[in-house]
């Protein structure tokens, strides 16, 4: 008998356990909801995580303090978003590969960041419809000045050391364009502004990057450049179009951001955004 009570205490603790676990959401704490949407509407609050490094898109602005010190376009993006839904916007400085790591695992709401659509990421996050097409989307590297004259074609990166940020779009470019064998050495970094400062210091000689972010930091940092004329990693069709990425399944949540995106991109507004934030990002003398 007391063999069988303590058995059916077990078993009433496990179920206890079990329904106090069926309880909160991928996200942690929150009352079991129908979706991910709903979760985020009873909390009152969007996570969004980001890579705050990236301008124009995402950035610090080092004279403000809290969420205020990220600005950038991507951000601006992130309040409709919020607005939309009627929540508070809670911003997740993350390191690139971070962000989308806490957007598999459910940790976070949304991945504002920058984000082109790769095949493997369409297979792990939900990924929304693109919201900026331009001219500015172009890739190529960042070089020290006194090396821009002799790298005229991709063939003249083979034997040096090219850098890009792991698990990127640039990563993706760099293999897609060339045999990276060839190179004397690919590396990797979280953070392309460190791809960025390797080059500075002499232990890389090309770093894969976005044109306007590159040619940002060239122009806060003297002896670099970038070389679009020589280099210009073409960019298929698939891969076009910045994104935002939640939770595989969460289609409802991807349905309100692909609203706030067409109604963003009826009216110029992001674009225009865009814009604001590069002469922002350049009155800081961005590093």
């Amino acid at each position: 008998m007391k063999n069988t009570r303590k058995f059916a205490a077990l078993v009433l603790s496990a179920f206890t356990f079990a329904s106090a676990l069926a309880s909160c959401s991928a996200s942690g704490g929150d009352v079991q909801t129908a979706n991910r949407l709903e979760a985020i509407k009873q909390r009152g609050y969007i996570e969004v995580a980001t890579e705050p490094y990236f301008a124009p898109n995402e950035f610090i602005d080092p004279t403000k303090e809290g969420d205020e010190q990220y600005v950038g376009s991507d951000i601006e993006l992130a309040k409709a978003i919020a607005d939309e839904i009627g929540v508070e916007l809670r911003i997740v400085p993350l390191e690139f590969s971070a962000v989308l790591a806490s957007i598999t695992t459910g940790k976070h709401d949304l991945a504002i960041s920058a984000l082109a659509w790769t095949p493997a990421r369409a297979e792990s996050l939900e990924m929304s419809i693109g919201y900026h097409y331009s001219e500015d989307s172009l890739y190529t590297v960042l070089v020290r000045e006194e090396d821009a004259a002799s790298i005229k074609s991709l063939d003249d990166l083979k034997g040096k050391k090219v850098v890009c940020q792991s698990g990127s779009l640039q990563e993706q470019l760099i293999k897609d364009a060339m045999d990276v064998s060839e190179l004397g050495e690919l590396m990797y970094v979280s953070a392309t502004t460190d791809g960025y400062l390797m080059v500075s210091e002499d232990k890389a000689d090309a770093c894969v990057c976005a044109l306007v972010n590159g040619s940002l930091y060239a122009a806060a940092n003297d002896g670099l450049t970038t070389i679009p004329d020589a280099i210009d990693f073409p960019v298929s069709e698939e891969y076009e179009g910045t994104r935002v990425g939640a939770p595989k399944g969460e289609t409802e949540l991807i349905e309100v951001v692909n609203k706030v995106i067409e109604e963003l991109s009826e009216t110029s507004q992001y674009n225009e955004w865009y814009e604001e934030y590069s002469e922002y990002a350049k009155s800081l003398g961005l590093e």
